[in-house]
């Protein structure tokens, strides 16, 4: 085929590691892969435009120059948000606007997930920060998590132990909940579902029961109405019972487990009308009491499954994101991988703020990869850094995220050996915050946009 045969695939925010990802899938030489939208605009901003955004990919996909085959996104708000009005305006294949919303808005999604599989669903309930109800008028008793309807990589997202937690999560929420909240209704009041929300937009929260036991992730795609599942991967807490800490693919749990996961989450995908698009579901199992319960539906790929995938199947699942936005029936997974599992290994410092006082250079990084067979390392922070200057969408609440590790092997005991002999030769080290440093709001709010938005402007 020659290079003015390939189909072009769009991808919003593409980067150089994710192109690499992407070069990874079978056929991969069949296209070309464009970049709409900036990265750094959809990725690590300071404020979502929305309204601009989808302009500005109006724009491009108007003077694209040849046919545009399919547009697919791996990036959370409001990448995951804007792809569905895209695909609409220009007829491509992809989930409609409502089920995407029906997805991403969590008091929306939990009301749907209630009607088809209440059993899986945790008691949970509407909370306004700005007119909140008291301790004593809570539905809920402690423990609990609250987080905003939308927001991404536990942003915002607390546990809540006592009342003093709770104010601290309302004052945190109040100051940081703009950020996603605000451009969120800006989409939200394009979506037509204003029945179905009513007045919980995106400057509310949802308090949800505490869930707990073996986290998993369904990875999957619908095509055509039917429901495919391809991959399930394992999560892993931190210390915290918080953070993340690994991802592990392929999932240990029974089969017989996965099974129940698969058919939950083909009755939700038909109930809200979604088609047409990848998709990933987080479930708990209950191993004592053998019970199931879903946390939440992402309409995308999980970009931090991509290498796991590539490491035991030869392909990142990339693969099924570029072929449903053409309307093809997926051939994924296939073997071809070198290693028999992969693990994703977050490093973070649980311990607060800091300054990183030693970090390996790009160099040393090459060299730690080249001495471990399938490590690869992605670090975040720079000698003289400060730990409160990383992008805060990125961390969560209770932790600072400071490298990636993505390691292959062919057993578990291999995998964490392999990560603990990168992590000693990456050597991180840090000095202690300066003593003017705030205390009392998380750390996923000390670098958010500090404003006080006006509900009756949501929108």
């Amino acid at each position: 085929m020659t290079d003015s045969g390939k189909r072009n695939i769009l991808v919003l925010g593409l980067d150089e590691w994710n192109r690499g990802q992407l070069e990874s899938i079978r056929g991969a030489s069949n296209y070309r892969f464009h970049s709409l939208l900036d990265y750094d605009e959809l990725v690590n901003p300071s404020h979502y435009p929305v309204a601009r955004l989808l302009e500005k990919a109006r724009d491009q996909l108007r003077e694209f120059p040849g046919e545009v085959n399919g547009i697919i996104g791996h990036w959370d708000f409001p990448t995951s948000t804007l792809l569905p009005f895209l695909n609409a305006e220009f007829g491509l294949h992809g989930a409609s606007i409502p089920a995407v919303m029906r997805c991403e808005h969590k008091y929306l999604s939990r009301r749907h997930q209630q009607i088809v599989a209440p059993h899986v669903v945790p008691r949970f309930q509407v909370i306004n920060p700005f007119q909140p109800p008291g301790w004593s008028e809570l539905d809920l008793r402690p423990p609990f998590w609250i987080k905003p309807v939308k927001a991404f990589s536990s942003y915002l997202g607390f546990r809540i132990r006592n009342q003093r937690d709770f104010e601290h999560a309302l004052e945190a929420s109040r100051i940081g909940i703009g950020l996603i909240g605000e451009p969120f209704n800006y989409l939200l009041g394009k979506a037509g579902l204003e029945d179905e929300t009513g007045i919980v937009d995106g400057f509310h929260c949802i308090a949800e029961e505490i869930i707990s036991g073996h986290q998993c992730t369904l990875e999957g795609y619908v095509h055509r109405g039917t429901p495919h599942v391809y991959g399930v991967v394992d999560s892993f807490r931190g210390p915290n019972h918080s953070s993340f800490e690994r991802y592990e693919y392929p999932s240990t749990l029974p089969r017989r487990v996965q099974e129940r996961m698969i058919q939950v989450a083909g009755r939700f995908l038909e109930a809200i009308g979604y088609d047409n698009a990848p998709f990933n579901m987080e479930f708990f199992h209950d191993r004592r009491r053998d019970l199931i319960h879903l946390l939440e539906v992402n309409p995308r790929i999980s970009k931090s499954h991509c290498p796991l995938f590539q490491m035991v199947t030869g392909a990142s699942h990339h693969e099924v994101a570029v072929e449903v936005s053409q309307g093809i029936q997926p051939a994924y997974p296939q073997n071809g991988g070198g290693y028999r599992r992969a693990a994703k290994f977050m490093l973070r410092r649980y311990t607060g703020d800091a300054t990183v006082a030693h970090a390996p250079h790009a160099e040393e990084i090459a060299e730690i990869e080249a001495l471990i067979p399938g490590v690869r390392i992605h670090l975040h922070v720079r000698p003289g850094m400060r730990l409160s200057q990383l992008p805060s969408q990125d961390q969560d609440s209770y932790s600072y995220e400071v490298a990636i590790l993505f390691v292959g092997a062919d057993s578990r005991r291999a995998l964490f050996n392999k990560a603990a002999r990168a992590r000693d030769l990456l050597d991180i080290r840090y000095t202690e915050a300066d003593p003017e440093t705030r205390p009392g709001l998380p750390l996923s709010v000390q670098t958010a946009t500090r404003h006080h938005p006006d509900p009756s402007t949501a929108t």
